[in-house]
């Protein structure tokens, strides 16, 4: 009877263990597509309206059928549009590409996305530089505001 015992638990071990492998597989897919593609766009592609596009993150469906990639691209916002169309009319050429690079026995469906995460942060350290030039300078954390650094060097106590 202890044989039987043991069977379910090793059905739950290994069930988990796929579940990791599986998730493991989804962010290597991902991380491969990442590379893959970059190296595609930069030397394949040789479209005019094309600007400089990187490749920021990849998110898989969970039947990894879809793959949308963010994809931030430096211009102004009429480059980014044409970039994007660009790139997503040039989809299935570059899935065609990666099914004869990567082996797969689905490649999955490649859906471009502008990703505003760069320009938001680029946006957000110009403004922390703006309030840092605004405010007057404050001690650090560590110094207290009551003494001077002269005072505090003096000694209170001579006899030690």
């Amino acid at each position: 009877m202890s044989d039987e015992e043991e069977k379910p638990s090793l059905i739950a071990h290994r069930s988990s263990l796929g579940t990791f492998y599986m998730a493991y597989r989804a962010e290597k897919l991902a991380q491969e597509l990442k590379e893959k593609l970059s190296v595609l766009i930069a030397r394949e592609l040789r479209d005019p309206r094309l600007g400089l596009a990187t490749i920021t993150n990849v998110k898989l469906s969970p039947d990894r059928r879809y793959a949308r990639l963010f994809i931030s691209v430096f211009g102004s916002a009429e480059e980014q549009r044409q970039t994007l169309a660009v790139l997503n009319d040039s989809a299935g050429f570059l899935r065609r590409l990666i099914g004869a690079r990567i082996r797969l026995r689905h490649v999955p469906e490649l859906i471009f996305v502008f990703d505003g995460s760069v320009e938001y942060g680029a946006r957000m350290e110009k403004i922390l530089e703006e309030v840092k030039r605004e405010l007057p300078d404050l001690p650090a954390p560590d110094e207290s505001p009551d003494k001077s650094p002269d005072e505090e060097k003096t000694d209170d106590h001579p006899g030690r």
